[in-house]
């Protein structure tokens, strides 16, 4: 369910306070764990580094980011590949196929 419109949009009041701190010239990292913090348009330019609750991902903020959540930009998950012995063996043959290939075209006389 989405937020009323007559609350507006949350935005962590402690990322405005370190904004304005803040040139965005300066390219300084503003660490944050609020996720669920809506992007305003102040926080165009500045590059936050949001927690994925390992690393800190570093964001930075464009225009079209507005009105989205940093928890949008720093995935939680991390994606390893799918596949066990039968992906191994399939990535196998594809290089001992290509290893063929380049042996076969031998070198240019």
């Amino acid at each position: 369910m989405a937020r009323s419109s007559k609350k507006g949009p949350y935005v962590e009041e402690r990322l405005l306070k370190k904004i304005k701190d803040i040139k965005p010239e300066d390219r300084k990292v503003i660490k944050t764990w609020a996720r669920s913090s809506v992007i305003s348009p102040e926080m165009i330019g500045y590059t936050f580094g949001v927690h994925n609750g390992k690393n800190f991902i570093e964001v930075i903020v464009k225009e079209e980011m507005v009105g989205h959540k940093f928890g949008e930009f720093s995935s939680t998950r991390k994606f390893v590949k799918h596949g066990g012995k039968m992906q191994k063996q399939l990535e196998q043959s594809a290089q001992q196929a290509e290893a063929e290939k380049k042996a076969a075209a031998g070198p240019p006389a």
